[in-house]
């Protein structure tokens, strides 16, 4: 994604119309490829010609929701190894965009699924009480013997008691989904509920900006979810209770967030660095706000019911389950030589572009990541029409490259948003920073490399850039070299700019 900084150079005069606020405006991205979506393909246009809200809005949910669906039952074969089928979809639109809606769509047959299942949970709990209260009995009463039992009884005594059933546990709290989680919480629930879960919100920012991502808790909870990804082991470790470790567990994840909750997230820095970014199958389609005419509107209620008949068919076949460690046991798809020599030529082109001044150099995480997104891709597809596929087949393949290709497009364009939002988020941090804080009229790069609001801003190039920003919108206005600026003359140095408004409103995006 491109940022628009509308350009005003330092030789123009200061517009009358006074300072701009610092704008995030994504350019179009290519169009979604629904050819691509295989026997999903018709529940997308379905919901789409329903809500008439962005197609791949209703692709990314339907994709989310088939990796739920899917990615207990097997693993996929990848080239660098086997790999879960889990999704991690991030789909960013603007509020309005009825991405809620679209969602509500895709997951009507999961959620009636969570109801049905919460009531035999009801039943299943008061048989455990039941079941627990007589268990008590037993192991109070095969006790009572071992206390009373002399000479060579004892003996049999304690044989009864180390007879006995293991203590009745809780049934398995049924919820397939979790909408704002910390570590803790997610932990908790693999412990408790299903060993495949998903991460499902359609308020995506309260997860992004909220207590599993702050800043005390952002490193740790972007650690496990990447090791949920990988279909790697996770470990808590609790003073008291030491290290627990959770194997066999599976996560798919689907966000919907507004594009400055997603800015904001980004511009943060960890999300890049601790690679979880490049995990993500991020898409921010152009806003169909203003032409959804209802005369448009289009009604497939044969191909809902389709979805739904086969998301009801996959969801009540039984997890594979250890029965003593409760971990999963999914098996391996492999992928047909033919499919696997396509993805080989997919990679080796994009590991070629991905050189220096390459097209992909910048997203080098993101490409590195693409040919497993499209094994993965590949392998939900054809569970989802056959739960029992021997393997992944070329003419799957072929789409989910196409759909990796997508993707990897979508992270080009929003890669070099990254580097501008968090000149941006500097800037505006400085902006607010200079109205509100700074106590003089006019301010030079050493201010804020010494004194700035922000760690980021301490070298001369952050400072200047983010000097620069307000510059071009309006903020500041560059005094002449040799200006005299607090006794002193200055190769450098710019006049704030103090609008009779608040400072709040000058970071906006569209």
């Amino acid at each position: 994604m491109v940022v628009k900084i509308q350009a005003i150079s330092s030789a123009e005069p200061f517009q009358p119309e006074g300072p701009q606020p610092l704008v995030c405006e994504p350019p179009e991205g290519q169009p979604y490829p629904v050819e691509a979506l295989g026997a999903l393909k018709g529940i997308v246009e379905a919901v789409q010609g329903e809500t008439l809200a962005p197609v791949a809005i209703a692709a990314q949910s339907a994709l989310a929701c088939a990796s739920l669906a899917v990615q207990a039952h097997a693993d996929v074969e990848t080239l660098g190894g086997n790999a879960p089928c889990s999704l991690f979809c991030l789909t960013v639109a603007v509020s309005g965009e009825r991405k809620s809606t679209v969602d509500d769509h895709l997951m009507k047959p999961i959620t009636k699924f969570e109801h049905e299942a919460a009531k035999y949970h009801v039943a299943e709990m008061a048989d455990l009480e039941n079941d627990v209260a007589i268990w008590v009995a037993k192991h109070q009463q095969a006790l009572e013997k071992v206390k009373k039992a002399t000479g060579s009884s004892v003996e049999v005594a304690k044989e009864e008691l180390d007879g006995l059933d293991p203590r009745p546990q809780p049934p398995a709290n049924p919820e397939l989904t979790v909408t704002e989680p910390s570590i803790e919480g997610l932990w908790l629930a693999f412990v408790q509920g299903r060993p495949s879960l998903g991460v499902f919100s359609d308020e995506g920012g309260q997860f992004l900006g909220g207590y599993a991502m702050n800043s005390d808790n952002q490193q740790k909870s972007l650690a496990a979810v990447n090791n949920l990804w990988s279909g790697k082991p996770i470990k808590r470790t609790r003073r008291g209770d030491g290290v627990s470790t959770l194997y066999g567990r599976r996560l798919a994840i689907h966000l919907l967030v507004q594009p400055i909750v997603m800015q904001r997230f980004i511009a943060g820095g960890l999300a890049d660095d601790t690679g979880f970014s490049a995990r993500l199958l991020i898409c921010q389609p152009k806003s169909s706000i203003g032409e959804r005419y209802y005369c448009n509107v289009k009604f497939d209620p044969s191909a809902k019911a389709e979805y739904e008949a086969r998301m009801n068919s996959i969801l009540m076949v039984p997890l594979p389950i250890d029965e003593h460690t409760g971990a999963l046991k999914p098996r391996l798809m492999p992928l047909s030589p033919a499919a696997k020599q396509l993805l080989v030529t997919f990679a080796d082109e994009l590991e070629e572009r991905q050189a220096p001044h390459g097209d992909l150099s910048s997203v080098t995480a993101a490409a590195s990541k693409a040919p497993e997104q499209a094994a993965r891709i590949a392998a939900v597809m054809t569970l989802w029409s056959n739960l029992e596929a021997a393997e992944v087949e070329a003419d799957v393949m072929t789409d989910g490259i196409a759909l990796a290709r997508y993707y990897l497009e979508e992270a080009v364009r929003l890669s070099s948003a990254a580097t501008m939002t968090r000149e941006l988020a500097n800037a505006e941090t400085l902006r607010v920073w200079l109205l509100e804080r700074f106590e003089h009229d006019e301010v030079v790069t050493r201010d804020v490399q010494k004194d700035g609001p922000s760690r980021s801003l301490r070298t001369s190039s952050a400072a200047r850039a983010a000097l620069t920003v307000l510059e071009k919108h309006g903020w500041l206005i560059r005094l002449e070299p040799g200006a005299l600026v607090r006794g002193s003359n200055r190769k450098e140095a710019w006049r704030i700019v103090k609008p009779n408004h608040s400072a709040s409103p000058g970071f906006s995006s569209y």
